[in-house]
């Protein structure tokens, strides 16, 4: 065998030596999964639990929002680790506040506030709209679990809103879209100016729609009213602004 021939064997055999050591063309079953000590995931974390433990007061838990809330506009939301956050809540969980918002996609409310597993009750309807079984969990919120605020946040954009000022009609959607009708009757009370096809007709009713709910809270369950009262807990509108992120307490 000539030098030629035995630098070429001795470069096949090396490549061969590499790719069998998973060096060469290696595959993402080979690489090793990255473990993280117990001490060093707590560290990359504000866990669910403590966040709520500090929160004694209606005014608190508003705060606890906000506050998440700007941590999410200004891209610096806390470092979770999930999975520490089931552990720590598996058998026991204290939620600070509860939110109604509508099914819409584009306002995860856990997301834009920044809250994490065990932090807050959330109930989800196009509209945003109440009914028996919404009562129902927000009575189980705040009297047995004692949650101290109820959020109803509406938002620019609502598709379910859109349906209502244009009268749409399409099977269950009926019957819902009719609740938010008392809403658009108001707007177009108040601002007899504006038509129900105009953005900024509809965002009134949205806004309008939210007061309605909070109303219909505070009169249909004498359980979350009694809870207002004794100045346990306190009832708040809010409005999303899909465009920018931003959550606008309702005065």
């Amino acid at each position: 065998m000539n030098s030629s021939r035995v630098k070429k064997f001795a470069l096949l055999s090396t490549i061969s030596i590499l790719f069998t050591a998973g060096l060469g063309c290696s595959t993402p079953q080979s690489k090793p999964v990255p473990q993280i000590s117990a001490e060093a995931s707590q560290s990359l974390e504000t866990p669910a639990v403590s966040r709520s433990a500090g929160i004694h007061s209606p005014a608190e838990a508003l705060a606890a929002l906000q506050e998440g809330n700007r941590r999410f506009i200004d891209g610096q939301p806390f470092k979770a680790n999930y999975l520490h956050q089931v552990a720590l809540t598996k058998d026991h969980q204290a939620p600070f506040a509860a939110i109604v918002s509508c099914l819409d996609s584009r306002i995860p409310p856990e997301i834009v506030f920044d809250q994490g597993i065990g932090d807050v009750f959330v109930a989800r309807v196009a509209g945003n709209i109440e009914d028996d079984n919404i009562i129902g969990s927000l009575e189980f919120a705040t009297h047995v679990k004692n949650a101290k605020l109820i959020l109803v946040m509406g938002h620019t954009g609502c598709g379910a809103v859109v349906g209502a000022c244009k009268d749409v009609k399409l099977g269950h959607l009926t019957q819902l879209l009719d609740q938010i009708q008392p809403a658009v009757k108001a707007v177009k009370a108040r601002y007899p100016q504006l038509t129900a096809d105009s953005t900024a007709f509809q965002d009134q009713v949205a806004e309008e729609n939210v007061r309605h709910t909070l109303a219909d809270l505070h009169k249909k369950s004498s359980v979350i009213a009694r809870l207002v009262h004794e100045g346990k807990l306190e009832l708040v509108g809010g409005m999303y602004d899909v465009a920018t992120g931003r959550v606008r307490i309702l005065k």
